[in-house]
């Protein structure tokens, strides 16, 4: 050692002053340990302290440069695939963007329609994949009652824009059912079952 190097007690290594932080408080204004030995030894502490709480630490993984792992998909990715954003550290999101596009279409579930991912797959899945009016195209929109809030069923993208179209109202559907008979009588029996799926999912779920 010199007067410019300083041994570290934990790596035994002889090191320069700018391998130490500084601290006022020691005789040679100097850490006690060097800066790596001393974020090893702060981050064995703050896993120490976590684990007394019952609370897990996440283990840091190495990645190579101009790359980012995601929490989210437990995925070492490339820059290209995160959100850029000022208020981190990297400039990068937390999570890549496939992940934050799942994050954000959960949020949205559950702040419009009151749901969560798995809720919803559960009620597609007692519609066997199908809207829950006309039964044959597949699924695009959550239906709810703009009153209440109440989620009905999911349905197709026509389906969802009738009901719009006809205010959500039973009486104006079998009205216009009664339009169609009355001037395409041809089309009575095609027509028929499918007004009575329109009317009975409305009263199902427009109650009151």
């Amino acid at each position: 050692m010199d007067e410019t190097s300083k041994r570290c007690p934990d790596c035994r290594l002889v090191l320069p002053f700018d391998a130490f932080s500084l601290n006022a408080s020691r005789p040679d204004g100097l850490q006690f340990y060097c800066k790596s030995c001393f974020s090893a030894r702060a981050a064995a502490g703050y896993r120490r302290r976590r684990e007394r709480n019952g609370k897990s630490v996440r283990e840091r993984r190495e990645v190579p440069a101009g790359h980012k792992f995601c929490p989210g998909c437990e995925q070492v990715k490339p820059h290209a695939d995160w959100h850029r954003t000022s208020t981190s550290r990297d400039g990068l999101a937390s999570y890549c963007k496939p992940c934050r596009k799942v994050q954000a279409r959960a949020l949205h579930l559950k702040r419009t329609f009151g749901l969560t991912p798995d809720v919803l797959a559960r009620l597609i899945d007692s519609q066997d994949g199908l809207c829950a009016i006309c039964r044959t195209r597949p699924l695009q929109h959550v239906d709810h009652d703009h009153r209440t809030g109440g989620v009905g069923g999911v349905l197709c993208g026509p389906c969802n824009m009738g009901l719009g179209q006809f205010r959500d109202d039973p009486s104006l559907l079998h009205a216009a059912a009664q339009y169609l008979r009355q001037h395409k009588p041809a089309v009575d029996e095609v027509i028929s079952p499918f007004e009575v799926e329109l009317r009975d999912y409305l009263e199902r779920h427009r109650a009151g």
